[in-house]
């Protein structure tokens, strides 16, 4: 699997950003702004993605991480985050991350060694123009992890 920064053309990947942040206009609030990666296998295709951006004061956020559902749960996204970690290790000194109150997500991220730091109330049904339904459970607040990166 080779990461590759997208520095062109990023709407390109939209179906897989699409998979981790469901609606286009929420996409468009960061996109630009931030740094695209893009994992691809060995066939040349791409299989995850995800966007970093920096929210000053020493801090990253990793946004829209996803996996092509055929690659999920085979250590891809794991991958990609471990990636980005090292990537900013000297840039940043935290990173966050917002997601839902979906147990495997939230499992997730503590995996990869992301601590809670925060929830913003109400944040899916304030910004979303529908409900984001995730694991059959409406998302209502998003919840922050944070992780101190090394060097």
């Amino acid at each position: 699997m080779k990461i590759r920064k997208i520095e062109t053309n990023k709407k390109k990947y939209l179906d897989l950003l699409l998979l981790a942040d469901e609606q286009e206009s929420m996409i468009d609030r960061y996109l630009e702004r931030g740094d695209m990666f893009v994992m691809f296998n060995m066939s040349k295709e791409p299989i995850s993605s995800a966007v970093v951006t920096d929210e000053g004061d020493n801090v990253c956020e990793l946004k829209s991480l996803a996996v092509s559902p055929q690659y999920q749960r085979k250590g891809y996204g794991k991958q990609m985050v471990d990636f980005l970690c090292k990537c900013y290790a000297d840039k940043f000194k935290y990173m966050i991350v917002g997601t839902g109150e979906s147990i495997d997500t939230i499992s997730f991220y503590k995996e990869c060694g992301f601590k809670y730091s925060h929830i913003v109330p109400d944040f899916f049904t304030d910004n979303y123009d529908h409900p984001i339904v995730e694991n059959g459970i409406i998302l209502k607040d998003m919840v922050y992890f944070r992780k101190e990166l090394s060097v």
